[in-house]
């Protein structure tokens, strides 16, 4: 359960905010996401493989 603590006089949309925020950081929704759909592990593992290249080229463009 998420619990978000409210400052006497806070507004509304500012708490609301605090608690997409942390809903979003729990990952709820990428997770059921995730499931919707199998994927094979070979697949993810490409996908992995993919994002650290990504990472790396970022990397060495920005020492550059």
């Amino acid at each position: 359960m998420i619990i978000v603590p409210i400052k006497e006089g806070e507004n509304i949309d500012r708490a609301l905010k605090k608690f997409k925020r942390k809903f979003e950081k729990t990952g709820i929704v990428k997770e059921l996401r995730n499931r919707q759909a199998f994927t094979k592990p070979s697949i993810k593992r490409r996908e992995q493989i993919i994002k650290a290249v990504y990472k790396q080229k970022l990397q060495l463009t920005d020492e550059q």
